[in-house]
């Protein structure tokens, strides 16, 4: 009884001894199943690419998002720059220093009535 059950032992062998000695994937296998290994071989290089692709355009998102933030604050300085510029105290003071004697209308204008 001992001798055959240590020859079942040695033709089952563990998992790993039979993958080193090529009793489990051979060859064989892939030639019987080789348009099953090469749909998944595919499949995983589209899975490695889609994320490869996803991972720079996240990495655009984060670029262009912060170059927004910039954007944007440079858009409220240089708005803040023109309001600045076009205070009627401010301009008052630029016409009055080009000496071209102009000055603020007290009267509000009207129309003309229409014959």
């Amino acid at each position: 009884m001992s001798k055959k059950s240590s020859t079942k032992l040695k033709q089952k062998g563990s998992i790993a001894g039979r993958l080193i000695y090529g009793q489990v994937i051979s060859s064989d296998f892939f030639a019987r199943h080789w348009l099953k290994v090469f749909a998944i071989f595919t499949v995983i290089m589209v899975f490695i690419t889609n994320k490869y692709h996803c991972q720079t355009k996240m990495e655009e998102i984060r670029r262009l998002n912060t170059e927004l933030e910039i954007v944007k604050t440079e858009r409220m300085r240089v708005r803040s720059v023109y309001m600045s510029r076009t205070r009627e105290s401010e301009m008052q003071q630029l016409v009055d220093s080009l000496g071209l004697n102009l000055h603020v209308q007290q009267r509000p204008p009207y129309k003309l009535p229409s014959r």
